[in-house]
């Protein structure tokens, strides 16, 4: 019998991450159809997009004419976010968007019973605890897309949760992980944005640079894998090879290692428990790259980890407000704002003000969000907090 293509809803299809996706599903169109795309504000792309791949569906945070007429010539629909996370034709959900906007439509499609191929940070730190109860409700499925957790989710294939004795998180150290203080206090926003193997977005590329983006990989690895954040560990490594490793209770470890292409871990997600014999980034070759390095990540230089970290440790609202203070700093840091070092500052200013709820429910979590937000402001431009 003939096998239909995985019909995918592509929601952040203007993203790096979704771009990345639909050059996933454009080369194998055999196995994978794009329904539905969610964009933002960069309509022509979208309209682009819609052109070329036919979705049923479209979403978009801003209108245009030429997405308007896209979108007619091809018989879509527009919808908004949370209906496309539930679409009957919808196989996969990829969620690529970035910050609070994915939470939602992540709750509606694991109730619904979706597999959500998960490549939104915030989701998980904001409400993790939601997002697993949404999962095992609805009888959902949450397939990693960051290299990081997709190393340890295929790391983890075949094995059993309560052996892991230990997850090593890597991370590339950013555009600065050789700076000293004094280097980093005049860092600029084009200096920060130039991760060194890396292409992204801004505000995860910003991020790498603090090495927030590597504490909220912390949290998220909790809520994915059912650990203790005690069991959750952080190791640089320059190169971006060994995207991440597991330590069993028997002293085994594993590693997943490939070159630095997120169309593999996309690939991996969307294409589950299946392998596809086309790879979509180049074979990986040791002999070529001869060495690979590790360290400690210095905790004085990068206290963003720290903060993130010890939020997840706390628990309750602390997460949210972390994430929601990081995106303000960061984007006060991008405008010119404020300085490179100003950015963990200001979220240990919100850490520190914020009364945490434990087991918050949604409406908790988001105004929680928009607590830490207001502050955040507040704290970047040096206001009484």
């Amino acid at each position: 019998m003939v096998q239909r293509p995985r019909r995918i809803a592509v929601l952040g299809s203007t993203g790096s991450i979704g771009c990345q996706a639909l050059d996933v599903i454009r080369q194998l169109p055999d196995r994978f159809v794009a329904v539905a795309l969610a964009g933002g504000q960069n309509t022509r792309l979208l309209a682009a997009q819609v052109a070329q791949v036919r979705p049923k569906y479209v979403f978009a945070e801003a209108e245009s004419p030429e997405l308007a007429a896209a979108v007619e010539h091809v018989g879509a629909r527009f919808v908004s976010m949370d209906e496309m996370a539930v679409v009957e034709e919808a196989d996969v959900v990829l969620v690529g968007t970035a910050g609070r906007a994915g939470l939602t439509p992540t709750l509606k499609a694991l109730r619904a019973g979706r597999p959500v191929a998960i490549a939104n940070k915030e989701v998980l730190v904001m409400a993790g605890h939601l997002v697993r109860r949404a999962m095992l409700e609805g009888d959902g499925e949450l397939r990693p897309v960051d290299s990081e957790h997709s190393a340890i989710w295929q790391c983890l294939w075949g094995e059993e949760a309560h052996e892991i004795r230990r997850i090593l998180l890597t991370a590339s150290g950013g555009a600065f992980r050789d700076f000293d203080r004094s280097q980093l206090v005049r860092v600029t926003a084009e200096q920060a944005l130039n991760h060194p193997t890396w292409k992204m977005g801004a505000k995860i590329t910003i991020d790498s640079a603090t090495l927030m983006n590597k504490g909220m990989e912390t949290i998220e690895a909790m809520w994915l894998f059912g650990v203790p954040m005690e069991k959750v560990e952080v190791v640089l490594h320059r190169e971006s090879i060994v995207h991440s490793l597991v330590e069993f209770s028997d002293g085994s470890v594993k590693a997943q290692l490939g070159v630095p292409d997120m169309r593999l871990p996309i690939q991996c997600a969307l294409a589950y428990p299946d392998r596809m014999p086309a790879p979509p980034a180049p074979a990986l070759d040791l002999g070529a790259i001869g060495t690979l390095h590790f360290g400690r990540p210095d905790l004085d230089r990068f206290p963003a980890l720290a903060l993130a970290m010890e939020a997840g440790r706390r628990g309750g609202t602390f997460p949210a407000a972390m994430a929601a203070a990081d995106e303000v700093a960061v984007e006060r840091f991008l405008a010119g704002e404020i300085g490179f070092l100003d950015i963990p500052r200001v979220i240990e200013r919100v850490l520190e003000r914020h009364d945490s709820v434990d087991d918050p429910d949604l409406e908790t979590v988001l105004a929680a969000d928009a607590a830490a937000r207001q502050t955040a402001r507040l704290a970047a431009v040096g206001a009484p907090v």
